[in-house]
């Protein structure tokens, strides 16, 4: 493999009913800094039907070219025809590095994708840079620049892996939603759009889609509020909970949670903030009621302004927190509902 034939930074811009992900337009905010390190270019491949016309969309949030894939087998998404055309992709093109969101459809398409251009890949980072392979010099050892360093968390968030691919090309990686953001958007920016045609021949592999259900979430996702009151284990059952609704009520917020009330089954899995849940980046973070373990923290760290509320004066949320309140939540959350409610009335009333 000769490694200098492979320029520039690809990002699989996933749509879904011609309508792109939010992760799309993150990956190519990190696309942008990473091609600037390296002084090159970022390209993203739109993979679908009659999807032409997402192309401008995608040059506003800064790809430089976008190669479209368009045939009606790609309506819906499945599996063997995207994975045939991203790899096919890869193999006319020679991108040096690849990034595809972890969401449902990237976990599924980017693994398939490495294996079958020989690559490696790494899952579901939270951290990507141009560095130095070995992060330090080893004698006896060559250290290679301008490697993708791919940062995930491992053993459950125990730990912290930096990972790279410095003898196989492309650089493979799939990103967790939520941890990159998103370029300015830039109305009237134009790329150079470019056709590909892979062929598709339907074989053994190629599925039958008898029907498509939609269902209609209950709540909006969590990592579009602007504010969010998250209870933890420390709420104590899943009625308390209504304590914390009600002061997201008052803040024109949402709540969420950690990973012990979805284990103890108090609150859905979607609601969960965390390694294991959801990255948010709300501008107000409350945190009541949780320690601040770290697989909870690497999803919420991001947030411009965070408050936590417990009991224990050593719990680790205290250390990433803005504002800290030692004390009762059961009587700090009421209290301050009412402030915010009566402050909203325009009345002026004592203080906690």
């Amino acid at each position: 493999m000769c490694l200098e034939e492979y320029k520039g930074v690809y990002v699989f811009a996933q749509q879904v009913d011609h309508q792109l992900g939010r992760i799309s337009f993150e990956l190519l905010g990190k696309a942008r800094e990473l091609a600037s390190d390296l002084g090159t270019d970022v390209t993203a491949v739109l993979i679908g039907s009659g999807v032409r016309q997402m192309a401008d969309e995608l040059a506003e949030y800064g790809a430089d070219r976008v190669i479209v894939v368009d045939n009606p087998v790609l309506k819906e998404y499945m599996t063997e025809p995207y994975a045939h055309a991203l790899s096919s992709v890869i193999n006319k093109y020679k991108p040096e590095i690849v990034l595809v969101g972890a969401t449902a459809i990237g976990r599924d398409l980017g693994p398939r994708v490495s294996a079958r251009v020989a690559t490696g890949l790494t899952a579901d980072c939270t951290k990507l840079e141009i560095g130095d392979f070995p992060l330090k010099a080893v004698e006896g050892k060559e250290q290679k620049h301008n490697q993708l360093l791919m940062t995930r968390p491992a053993f459950g968030g125990n730990t912290i892996a930096t990972i790279a691919c410095p003898n196989h090309r492309p650089q493979m990686a799939t990103v967790r939603p939520g941890v990159m953001q998103a370029i300015e958007r830039k109305p009237g920016a134009r790329a150079v759009v470019e056709e590909y045609d892979p062929g598709f021949t339907p074989n053994h592999k190629y599925v039958e889609i008898l029907d498509i259900v939609k269902s209609v979430a209950e709540s909006a996702d969590i990592m579009d509020a602007r504010i969010l009151v998250s209870g933890g284990r420390g709420i104590g059952c899943p009625e308390n909970f209504t304590m914390l609704e009600e002061l997201a009520h008052a803040l024109g917020g949402q709540v969420s949670c950690s990973r012990a009330v979805v284990d103890a089954g108090w609150k859905p899995k979607d609601m969960q903030v965390g390694q294991t849940g959801k990255t948010v980046r709300p501008t107000v973070y409350f945190a009541i009621g949780i320690s601040g373990a770290i697989q909870h923290v690497a999803g919420m760290e991001e947030s411009d302004i965070i408050i936590a509320i417990n009991k224990d004066e050593s719990a680790p949320i205290f250390e990433v927190a803005d504002y800290g309140i030692v004390g009762d939540w059961k009587k700090i959350v009421p209290d301050l509902t009412k402030k915010i409610l009566n402050a909203k009335k325009g009345c002026r009333t004592p203080g906690i």
